[in-house]
């Protein structure tokens, strides 16, 4: 049952932002794990970089929270609990190394389209309310997911694919 109280417009744009930023919260304790899971230097590299992003994506968070005057803190984003817990899951794994390489990149992909979509909708919140700046934050954010969600693409299908359907 949900204690959420979406009286205006700008609730929802906040709750929107609170999910958002539990996300990247979860994530940048996630992120060190799912690198050292990897074995693949490029996977590592990229998973090692996006925690870099992942900081800076927060701190664009927090300031359209400044802005608003309002905290970020107060709701858990359960989806991210989810995915991180997955994406953990396939990191423990035993097994080839590859293969398991393979599934860190499915799992690290599922977190991108779910950032990707909360972001899209975020910005397309902003819009509506006028939020120009934060607009351009969110943009932001959500073109360097869009990267990350490439770059996990392009490092499956140069090799760790057909790799571990090799395995």
């Amino acid at each position: 049952m949900s204690t959420e109280n979406f009286s205006t417009f700008d609730d929802l744009y906040l709750h929107e932002l609170r999910d958002l930023w539990d996300a990247e919260r979860q994530l940048l304790d996630a992120l060190p794990a799912m690198a050292e899971a990897a074995s693949e230097p490029e996977l590592k590299q990229a998973l090692r970089q996006h925690l870099t992003v992942t900081k800076e994506q927060k701190a664009r968070l927090e300031k359209i929270f400044k802005s608003l005057d309002e905290s970020p803190e107060g709701h858990t984003c359960a989806a991210m609990k989810g995915l991180i817990k997955e994406g953990n899951d396939i990191a423990r794994a035993t097994g080839d190394a590859t293969v398991r390489d393979a599934g860190i990149i499915g799992a690290a992909q599922r977190v991108e389209h779910y950032e990707i979509a909360g972001y899209g909708t975020a910005r397309t919140y902003a819009q509506r309310l006028g939020r120009s700046e934060d607009v351009d934050l969110l943009d932001a954010t959500l073109r360097e997911e869009s990267f990350a969600n490439e770059l996990l693409t392009e490092i499956a299908e140069s090799g760790v694919n057909e790799q571990a359907v090799r395995a």
